[in-house]
């Protein structure tokens, strides 16, 4: 028996070390698109696809790459995920007519390999402000200089032309495909993935910490990487329109469920949206003052629900939101604003649905109470008989046991003050005038 568990156990380690070693002599090349703003969720997507380029002993990673740029904060991680690692890195530039504009650029120059494929321009990365205009005389050399050496460091390691690099920050210059090959900015021109691989087989690289190595890339095969479901969803809520509309929709269904309590649905699905955008909004840089304005806006439109301007305090109140939502998002990539006719298509529709929806809250609870006990304060009735201090009145098709301080003679109409249990409470009405003599009989 001894024996047998012995076999056993030799028998799993071997196939354990067995399946180690598989592991670590595979070195597929493995491939990722991004095709978005560079933001938390890309910088997010491309550092788990080196780790598990490195997981996988992967000859390369090719990352294809088409961005008009994004946060500074998001590139730098990704430059430093690139630069840590022992994979070589390849970032293409494709398809035709994609970009690696701004923080794109800086990206590349930071890969072991930079490749373009025919129709494509990258560069254009000089910083801007958030709301698209120049740093200033200021900030801007200290900014500007600080980009420079970064990109120049990364040139230099990776073989490539530091004055060509430079210039895309300093002079915010552009390169086509084949200018970025001439000027020994990229090494590689290819159609298509396929031929990408074919002229990476045998190529010298540079990496970050000064190894030289070639790439050996021959007969492998190309595997695709596919984002996780919860990465789909974070890149997702990191487009600030997304985020926006989530919650403006979650906002009124929110508001809807306070106002109709146990209608569940609403609150839940309202809940879920705002929540949601929140997420969206916090992995994007928030402009305080935009919030402010927003937060304005909705005390303008409470007001005019209230008070009753004839529309003044609602159109200030929409004019507060649109200037608020324009500035929200605090970054320099016009993709990562909102742009006006999202802001117009959203704002005036949920100005004017929620300040309508309050007015009618605000009517409703102001209204007077018609049914049950409540409903009889204020009616007017006769007494059927002496009321001294007791008597009979008849009000609302109903005959009542009534109590009054003063003494009332038969026939007199009275009015309710005040119900305890089934006595009611009344007074005479004078000369007043009866306010609904339908229910005097």
């Amino acid at each position: 028996m001894r024996t047998q568990n012995s076999h056993i156990l030799c028998s799993l380690i071997i196939a354990a070390a067995l399946l180690g070693f598989a592991r670590e002599v595979r070195a597929d090349v493995l491939h990722i698109r991004v095709d978005d703003e560079i933001t938390p969720a890309s910088a997010e997507v491309i550092a788990s696809a080196i780790k598990r380029a490195e997981y996988e002993n992967a000859t390369a990673l090719i990352i294809t790459l088409s961005t008009p740029g994004g946060l500074d904060t998001s590139m730098r991680d990704i430059v430093s995920a690139i630069d840590s690692t022992s994979v070589p890195v390849v970032i293409y530039v494709a398809p035709r007519g994609a970009r690696a504009a701004s923080a794109g650029f800086i990206i590349m120059m930071a890969a072991d390999v930079a490749a373009m494929a025919p129709g494509t321009v990258t560069g254009a990365a000089h910083p801007v402000m958030a709301d698209g205009r120049d740093l200033g005389k200021t900030m801007s050399e200290k900014v500007v200089n600080d980009v420079s050496a970064y990109v120049r460091s990364h040139a230099e390691k990776h073989g490539r032309d530091q004055a060509a690099a430079e210039s895309a920050v300093r002079e915010s210059r552009s390169f086509t495909e084949q200018e970025a090959l001439e000027k020994h900015v990229i090494e590689i021109v290819a159609r298509d993935l396929p031929d990408l691989v074919a002229q990476l087989e045998g190529r010298p690289i540079s990496r970050m910490d000064g190894s030289k190595l070639a790439l050996h890339v021959d007969g492998q095969t190309l595997r695709e990487i596919t984002p996780t479901l919860r990465q789909r969803l974070l890149m997702a809520l990191a487009d600030p329109r997304i985020a926006f509309v989530l919650f403006a929709i979650g906002a009124l269904c929110v508001y809807f469920e306070f106002q109709h309590p146990g209608a569940v649905l609403p609150g839940v699905a309202g809940t879920l949206a705002v929540v949601l955008a929140l997420y969206g909004f916090h992995m994007l840089p928030i402009n305080v003052t935009g919030v402010v304005l927003i937060l304005v806006a909705i005390a303008l439109f409470v007001l005019e629900a209230k008070v009753g301007s004839f529309g003044i305090l609602g159109i200030g109140g929409i004019v507060a939101a649109v200037i608020g939502s324009l500035i929200l998002i605090d970054v320099p990539v016009p993709e990562l604003r909102l742009p006006p006719e999202l802001v117009l298509a959203v704002v005036v529709p949920f100005g004017v649905m929620f300040t309508l929806m309050l007015r009618l809250a605000i009517k409703a609870r102001r209204a007077k109470v018609l049914t049950g006990i409540a409903g009889m304060i204020g009616l007017i009735g006769k007494a059927q008989t002496a009321i001294s201090p007791d008597g009979t009145v008849f009000v609302h098709g109903e005959l009542w046991k009534a109590r009054s301080k003063k003494t009332i003679p038969r026939g007199e109409a009275v009015r309710v003050l005040s119900v305890e249990g089934l006595t009611l409470e009344v007074e005479t009405l004078g000369n007043d005038s009866p306010r609904e003599t339908s229910a005097i009989q």
